[in-house]
């Protein structure tokens, strides 16, 4: 599950900075996989309690859980598609509560409202920063060597940060269901979620790294530090809000919004539909796979 993410989200951090060459890939994902862990470590267990939070879990329909949700997104992976962990953990918890009669829908509202403003939250801070940014850029008239320099920085530190909020948001996605079924402790699904996801990071996360970096709008380097900061401060919100939520949506919006706030027609419309297939696909995907691994599990146990 953690490799999953690692390879499928890593591509949300670092992807619009190595698409614009401004970052080398091997540079990205080193600096990726550090800082996963350390976010994970100090911020993730804020989010650990609302992943198993609609559902009571059994340490079997745990694990279940968490495998469903691992074929799901490595399918998508496979497939290049960005896809929510998010919300295929927590559609894997509520296929795991309908078998069981403990799904507490009450408690998915939070959690729902929370996803549908993770990519107008990237969408605004992008768009809101751009103009922000790009005038105080113009009216401070800096050479081209020194503003180039302070794009490459901002790449970077963003970047960083991307990953710090991504280990800190989305390791309960990983281990959170271990912890609400008193399997591990929060600083130890923590950790051994931290070193999963950087594990994905660093052996897989070339692909979708390319269609969240070129296949939605065409960036270049100042476009693409917005909306890796704009996605770095919408996981940080929704983290102190303790609810997981999909890096993929949120850098989505944000490179949706600087889409527009440069030139609406160079957003792709096509691939932002096989996106948005591919967030409604993984709850349903993941949460389908958990009840029938659970049903097999009662036939044959």
């Amino acid at each position: 599950m953690g490799w999953s993410l690692g390879a499928n989200d890593s591509a949300n951090i670092f992807g619009t900075a190595v698409a614009t060459g401004v970052v080398k890939y091997g540079v990205a994902i080193a600096l990726t996989a550090v800082f996963v862990m350390l976010g994970a470590n100090l911020e993730g267990p804020k989010c650990m309690a609302t992943v198993g939070g609609v559902s009571r879990l059994t340490q079997m329909a745990a694990f279940w859980c968490t495998l469903a949700t691992a074929i799901t997104i490595a399918l998508l992976t496979y497939l290049a598609i960005p896809a929510s962990t998010s919300q295929g953990i927590i559609g894997a918890v509520i296929g795991a509560g309908i078998i069981s009669g403990t799904a507490d829908f009450s408690k998915l509202y939070k959690i729902v409202v929370c996803w549908l403003f993770t990519p107008v939250a990237g969408y605004v801070f992008s768009l809101f920063l751009y103009r922000l940014l790009g005038h105080l850029m113009k009216t401070a008239k800096i050479g081209i060597a020194r503003k180039n320099l302070f794009l490459a920085t901002g790449l970077l530190i963003s970047g960083c940060y991307g990953a710090y909020t991504l280990g800190g948001n989305n390791v309960a996605n990983v281990t959170g269901v271990y912890v609400s079924s008193g399997m591990l402790s929060a600083r130890l699904a923590a950790l051994i979620g931290g070193l999963s996801i950087a594990a994905g990071v660093l052996t897989y996360s070339r692909k979708v790294m390319m269609t969240v970096g070129k296949g939605i709008v065409p960036l270049d380097p100042f476009s693409a530090f917005i909306t890796m900061l704009s996605e770095a401060l919408t996981l940080h919100v929704f983290t102190q809000l303790g609810v997981p939520v999909s890096s993929s949506q949120a850098i989505v919006g944000a490179v949706v919004g600087v889409g527009y706030a440069g030139d609406s027609r160079t957003v792709s419309k096509k691939m932002l539909v096989k996106v948005g297939l591919g967030w409604l696909a993984t709850p349903l995907l993941a949460g389908i796979l958990t009840y029938l691994l659970l049903k097999l599990t009662v036939v044959f146990l």
